[in-house]
């Protein structure tokens, strides 16, 4: 599964994730799943320490570029869990600078190895990455579930 959304979180919708992951990733969140995350902040951050918090299934961080490029507090989680031992896999794409392109690229290589595709969209955006991804998903034919913020 894909996981997609919004960079900017409001604290409103801060508050909410914990009852929407609970809700909406839990049910799939078994042993025997695999969780495709990018490695910015918002919604790729906050849902990689919740999947590590809470789950046992298997975790794929995917950044456009390297880790190092990320900003330092999506890093630094990425750094805990890739210590912790709860990534299987750090994929750092090696994009040439990071920007819309690269993300692009990023989202569609998670979607490619996919089944299925799980977006946070901030309803004030329509125009987003997370959209871009969720229509890419649509186009795949993949199953995509929408949990507007």
């Amino acid at each position: 599964m894909t996981i997609t959304g919004t960079r900017t979180i409001s604290a409103e919708s801060k508050a909410r994730l914990p009852d929407l992951f609970d809700s909406y990733l839990r049910p799939f969140a078994d042993r025997d799943a695999h969780f495709y995350l990018g490695g910015a902040v918002g919604i790729d951050t906050v849902a990689l320490d919740w999947l590590a918090d809470h789950s046992q299934a298997s975790l794929t961080v995917v950044v456009p570029c390297t880790v190092v490029e990320q900003p330092a507090d999506a890093a630094s989680s990425i750094r805990r869990w890739q210590d912790a031992g709860r990534l299987v896999q750090l994929v750092e794409l090696g994009a040439d600078r990071l920007g819309t392109a690269a993300y692009h690229v990023r989202n569609r290589w998670m979607v490619d190895r996919s089944g299925f595709v799980i977006g946070f969209p901030s309803n004030t955006q329509p125009a987003s990455g997370t959209w871009y991804t969720m229509n890419y998903a649509a186009e795949q034919d993949k199953p995509r579930l929408v949990v507007p913020l």
